[in-house]
């Protein structure tokens, strides 16, 4: 029996608009394994970019418990825990790319493992080599003005993988893209997914979603396996 990798407990997410209360995500319990490639479905406003940036620690649920590979509650850490424990552990992958735009595709991808004390030489060849597998080595040097959109999204998919996450979140990382680009990216996110990691992405595509290995989907507040 495979080991449990995240589990969420009891998770409860509401906003107040005017005088109503919007339950978006109501007592949540989840617990998956690691090695997944995870689509996350739902009609637009269900909650699924909610439910991300709840598990990329960049929120504050209104109830529950959340475990990643370690007996902590992370949404009881303190908001300098929680930064240090995302940049150790987890990547986010936005629909806007969020690439600096003065930057080089390679320094870009380099950025998040100088942070974590990384030689400028291992960095660089980390960099490399993942641009490479993305198919990007004639555009090393190219900043993002200079780059298709769809270039963008695979310097941020590499960003994302250089410092081998336990956990992978993405936005809709394919919306903006042609079925040619959306299809490199999913190849990317199913190629690392045996580096003892979990990937979750949110989608509208049915035939990335048929390529998961499980699919959430979200609706009415609730979380279920399809």
């Amino acid at each position: 029996m495979n080991k449990s990798f995240l589990q969420i407990k009891s998770l409860k997410k509401k906003f107040i608009d005017s005088t109503d209360e919007i339950v978006v995500l109501d007592d949540i319990n989840l617990d998956l394994t690691t090695n997944k490639l995870i689509a996350l479905t739902g009609p637009s406003g269900s909650g699924k970019s909610t439910f991300i940036h709840l598990l990329g620690l960049l929120d504050i649920p209104d109830r529950g418990e959340y475990n990643l590979d370690t007996s902590k509650n992370l949404f009881n850490l303190s908001d300098k825990e929680k930064s240090d424990y995302r940049r150790r552990n987890i990547s986010i992958v936005f629909q806007n790319f969020n690439l600096i735009s003065d930057l080089t595709a390679l320094e870009n991808v380099m950025l998040p493992n100088l942070y974590t004390g990384e030689s400028k030489s291992k960095s660089l060849e980390l960099a490399k080599n993942l641009l490479t597998k993305a198919g990007l080595e004639n555009r090393l040097n190219h900043t993002p003005k200079e780059l298709s959109g769809g270039e963008q999204q695979r310097v941020a998919i590499a960003r994302s993988l250089i410092n081998k996450p336990k956990l992978i979140l993405a936005d809709e990382p394919t919306g903006s893209l042609d079925s040619k680009n959306a299809e490199v990216i999913l190849d990317m996110f199913i190629n690392f997914k045996d580096e003892n990691s979990l990937i979750l992405f949110a989608t509208h595509n049915k035939s990335l979603v048929n390529k998961s290995d499980l699919e959430l989907t979200i609706s009415n507040g609730t979380v279920n396996f399809n």
